[in-house]
């Protein structure tokens, strides 16, 4: 009788390091994420932003010989208090939405791409977690 191999225990992820942008040109995206959006840069990385306690990092893949393709479909949801007040502020910034604000049941979302074509929401869920 033979036994099979045991199934090795998955490793113990404890968070999220950082989210990657791709972008073709890294200081379009440096001041959109900075300027336009008002992100907080890191004090270290030139390319790094911080959105609470998350680590946004922007980068080319071209540089490094692999090809470049935005993120689509995998929207990061930005926290905002007001998504309509976000959404208008952002506007006048010269961003440009895809719709009206919507609301799903459970939150308001608001849905924009950055220069390279990123998806990304503003988005404030308005009824409470199950805890």
């Amino acid at each position: 009788m033979s036994s099979s191999p045991a199934t090795p225990t998955p490793p113990a992820i404890t968070g999220l390091d950082f989210v990657g942008i791709p972008t073709q040109d890294a200081e379009r995206a440096r001041r959109f994420y900075g300027e336009t959006l008002g992100l907080r840069p890191d004090d270290h990385a030139e390319f790094e932003f911080w959105i609470g306690g998350t680590c946004v990092g922007i980068w080319e893949p071209e540089r490094q010989g692999r090809p470049f393709a935005p993120q689509k479909n995998a929207h990061l949801a930005l926290h905002v208090d007001d998504v309509p007040a976000a959404k208008a502020a952002l506007e006048a910034r010269g961003v440009t939405f895809h719709g009206d604000v919507f609301d799903t049941g459970v939150c308001h979302m608001a849905l924009f791409t950055d220069p390279d074509g990123n998806d990304l929401m503003l988005h404030h869920r308005h009824t409470p977690t199950r805890g």
